[in-house]
C-alpha cells in the first residue's frame, strides 16, 4: 500500500503489542476457558485506527511512546511499517515493550489487562510532533493523561481538528474542561461499563457546554447518539452475532474520521461508523470489510432526528 503522501490522521499516544482472545464466555475465577482464536495487533486506539484506516487507502502517521530495545518492540514498528502507517519508532534499553491482552466473549464484551508504566507515557512528552504540520486530523485518548495536551495545543496553532476519545473521562469536571476545551470532536459513553447509567443526550449536552462542537454518544449495540449545532441524529445499530468486540469503538471513530475527511454529511458519517463497527465485531480481530459493503449496511440503518 502506498502511504508516501502526508498524513491526513495522525494518531497520538501509547504503543503496545496487543493479543486478542476470543472465547464463549469469561472462566469463573480460578478456572481456564477455551480460547477460540488469538489475534495480534497493534494498541491503543490511537494506532488502531491509523491502522484500520490504512485499509481504506488513507494517508496516516503515528506519534506514539517509545517501546523497549527488544523483540517486542522492533515487532511492533516492523508491524506499523507493514500496515504503511507512518512512524519514527523510538527505542529505550530503559524499560521493556508493554504488552496488553484482551479477552473478548460472546457477549460483545471484552475485558483486558494493560501496562501503563508513568516510564513509558512520558516518552510522548519528548515524541517529534512534525506530522502534524500537513494533517487534517489528530486523535488523541483521555487515558494517556495530561501528555496529550502538547499535541493538541500544536494542533489547534496549525489549524488541525482534533478529535477526543473521551470514553466515560467526562464523569470528572476537570478532566472535561481541561480535554473537552481544546477538541472539536468527542467521542464518550454513557459509563464505564457502558451500562446506559447516565442519558446519551445529557452526556453529549455536557460535552457540547464544555466547547466541543460535535459530540458523539456510543452505546454499544444499541447504535450511537450525535449532536452538532441543531442536530440531533440517533442511529441504531444492526443486529448481528457478536464475535469479538475487541477495537470496536476504534472502528467507530475510524469510520466517522473516514467520513469527516471525505466531507460527508453527519448522517452518512454516523451511518458508516456505526455499520463499520457492527461489521468488525462479527468476527475475531481488526482486518476491515471493504468501503462499499459497509456503505451497503449503513443505507439499511435506522436513523431518527430528534429535538435539541
Amino acid at each position: 500500500m502506498d502511504n508516501n503522501h502526508h498524513p491526513v490522521y495522525v494518531g497520538f499516544g501509547m504503543l503496545t503489542p496487543v493479543a486478542i482472545m476470543v472465547v464463549n464466555q469469561l472462566p469463573e475465577h480460578n478456572t481456564g476457558a477455551i480460547v477460540k482464536d488469538v489475534n495480534e495487533f497493534i494498541f491503543d486506539d490511537a494506532a488502531i485506527i491509523a491502522c484500520l484506516l490504512r485499509q481504506w487507502e488513507v494517508p496516516t502517521a503515528m506519534i506514539g511512546t517509545a517501546v523497549g530495545d527488544d523483540l517486542r518492540g522492533h515487532n511492533l514498528a516492523d508491524q506499523l511499517k507493514a500496515w504503511g502507517v507512518q512512524s519514527q519508532v523510538r527505542f529505550s534499553k530503559e524499560f521493556k515493550t508493554p504488552l496488553e491482552v484482551d479477552v473478548s466473549d460472546e457477549t460483545g464484551a471484552r475485558t483486558y489487562f494493560w501496562q501503563r508504566d508513568a516510564e513509558v507515557l512520558n516518552t510522548l512528552d519528548t515524541a517529534d510532533l512534525s506530522y502534524l504540520e500537513q494533517a487534517r486530523m489528530l486523535y488523541v485518548d483521555w487515558y494517556d493523561g495530561d501528555h496529550i495536551v502538547r499535541a493538541m495545543d500544536r494542533a489547534i496553532q496549525l489549524g488541525v481538528p482534533v478529535f477526543l476519545n473521551l470514553e466515560h473521562g467526562h464523569a470528572d469536571p476537570e478532566l472535561l474542561k481541561r480535554y473537552a476545551g481544546r477538541a472539536v470532536f468527542c467521542q464518550a459513553v454513557t459509563d464505564a461499563a457502558q451500562r446506559g447509567d447516565e442519558s446519551p443526550m445529557d452526556v453529549a449536552q455536557k460535552l457540547i457546554q464544555a466547547g466541543i462542537q460535535t459530540a458523539l454518544i456510543t452505546m454499544a449495540e444499541e447504535g450511537c447518539l450525535a449532536v452538532q449545532g441543531a442536530q440531533v441524529v440517533r442511529v441504531r445499530a444492526p443486529s448481528v452475532h457478536a464475535v469479538d468486540g475487541c477495537g470496536a469503538g476504534a472502528t467507530f471513530s475510524a469510520g466517522f474520521i473516514y467520513g469527516h475527511i471525505n466531507q460527508w454529511d453527519l448522517e452518512t458519517s454516523l451511518r458508516f461508523a456505526t455499520a463499520a463497527a457492527s461489521l468488525k465485531v462479527t468476527r475475531a480481530g481488526l482486518q476491515m470489510f471493504p468501503i462499499e459493503e459497509i456503505k451497503s449496511l449503513a443505507l439499511k440503518l435506522e436513523v431518527q432526528y430528534q429535538p435539541i
